[in-house]
This record gives C-alpha cells, sequence and structure tokens, in this order.
C-alpha cells in the first residue's frame, strides 16, 4: 500500500511554543496523519510510546546538557533511548532534537567555536548519498542554520550523512530507522522573526552574523523559501517512504 494512504500516528517533542513543526504541519495535515504534541516548557507528560508510529523532535533555546535548568531533558532523553534503542521505531529529529539522539544514545554533544546562523553549504557524505532519506538530493546543498552546540562524538551505529567544515555532523542516522538533521528545514515565512524574539536566539545571531547582518536576515531568506519548502517535501516524502506503517 502507498504510505500516504496510511494515517500515522505522529508523536512530536517540542521545547518552545514558537519553534514548532513548520511547513511540516501542512504536509501531515494534507495527508491526514493524527499529531500529537508534547510540550515540555509546559511540562506536559509523555504519552505511552507504543501508540505512536514516528517520533519527531525539534529544536529549542536550551542545550542538552542543562538539565537543572530543564529537568525534563532527563525523562525526554530516557524516551528518546527507549524509542529507537528499545522499540526501535523511525525517528527524525532537528536541530536540539538532532543533538538529543546523540546524546542520549552515548554521544557528546558540546559547544561549538562559533555558533553557525544563517545560510550555509553541506555536502552529503558517500553515506548520504546511499540514504533513503536523502534519494534524489543533489550532494551538495544551501540550508539554513542556527546553532551553538554540534555532535562532537556520535553514538553506537551512527553514521554521518551531511557535513561541512563548521559542523561536521550536519545529518546522521542511527541503526537504519533514527535520523537527525543539524539544520533547519521546516521554516515558514514568520520563523526568522518568532525566532529572534527569543533572547538567546537573537544573541547567537548576532554573535555570528553581527548586528548589521543580522538585521537582513529575514529579508535574504524570504526568497529561498519556495526552495526550502521543497527540500523539507522531498524529506517528508523520503521519510514516510522508509516507514513500516505500525499495525
Amino acid at each position: 500500500m502507498f504510505y500516504a494512504e496510511v494515517f500515522m500516528q505522529i508523536l512530536v517533542f517540542q521545547h518552545l511554543d514558537v519553534e514548532h513543526p513548520g511547513v511540516f504541519r501542512d504536509f501531515w495535515k494534507k495527508a491526514g496523519h493524527d499529531v500529537h504534541t508534547v510540550h515540555f516548557n509546559r511540562d506536559d507528560i509523555i504519552p505511552p510510546l507504543e501508540d505512536f508510529d514516528l517520533l519527531v523532535v525539534l529544536g529549542g533555546p536550551m542545550d542538552v546538557w542543562e538539565t537543572e535548568q530543564n529537568p525534563w531533558l532527563v525523562r525526554e532523553m530516557s524516551a528518546i533511548y527507549h524509542w529507537v534503542r528499545n522499540l526501535e521505531k523511525p525517528y527524525f529529529g532537528i536541530c536540539l532534537g538532532h543533538q538529543l539522539l546523540a546524546q542520549a544514545l552515548g554521544g557528546h554533544v558540546g559547544l561549538m567555536k562559533k555558533p553557525e546562523v544563517g545560510l550555509a553549504t553541506i555536502h552529503v557524505t558517500t553515506e548520504g548519498q546511499q540514504d533513503p532519506l536523502f534519494a534524489n538530493a543533489p550532494h551538495e546543498m544551501e540550508i539554513f542554520q542556527w546553532h551553538g552546540a554540534e555532535v562532537q562524538t556520535l553514538p553506537e551505529g551512527a553514521v554521518v550523512l551531511a557535513a561541512n567544515a563548521a559542523c561536521p555532523v550536519q545529518a546522521m542516522r542511527v541503526g537504519p530507522h533514527a535520523w537527525g538533521l543539524q539544520y533547519h528545514v521546516e521554516m515558514t515565512d514568520t520563523t526568522v522573526a518568532e525566532w529572534s524574539a527569543i533572547p538567546e536566539y537573537k544573541a547567537s545571531m548576532e554573535k555570528a552574523l553581527g548586528a548589521e547582518r543580522a538585521a537582513t536576515l529575514e529579508t535574504t531568506l524570504a526568497p529561498l523559501l519556495p526552495g526550502f519548502n521543497a527540500m523539507a517535501h522531498a524529506l517528508n516524502e523520503n521519510l514516510f517512504t522508509c516507514m513500516t506503517p505500525h499495525s
């Protein structure tokens, strides 16, 4: 059966109201998938993981080691470990969700020398060119970044799918079914304005770009949004094609 005819139960881990699934919400709504969101910033309870087919973990201004300030990180990483290692179900992480995948499964995340914010170029590795998530993707891609931490040690069973000089782990797969992207593909036309209102994000943006370039980031990104949305659509199609429907 073609995957689009199968309604999936998607569990989303969200850490900030404005850092939501973005354009992916449109894809999932059109396909008829059910979405349940756990808002950790509201101290939501994690529902039984067995009831879901896909776990999507989004970004946030906190770092994976800030467990004292954000104690829910401990139970979130425990849930991620159980999902990937024990339940062996599909996982898709973006930015912090990428880092949490690495940290929860035994890798290590640390601060970068300099935040990576704005447009950047990444190169798909040999392993990435063979990975179903990047099927039909170009070997070099312009993408959108907003992060100051990075995966510095891969967890067991991980392979690097994309990289650049600033961040050697731009995308990875752990085992056969868990993917993480350091960069953002979910953006909408309100993303930059919403994220710029977050003090931690504004600080990293101005540190990386300088105040003058930071002020023009939204204008710079606007004409590129259709291309980024098309990239997100391709990733979404590939992800669901990879999935085995929950029965």
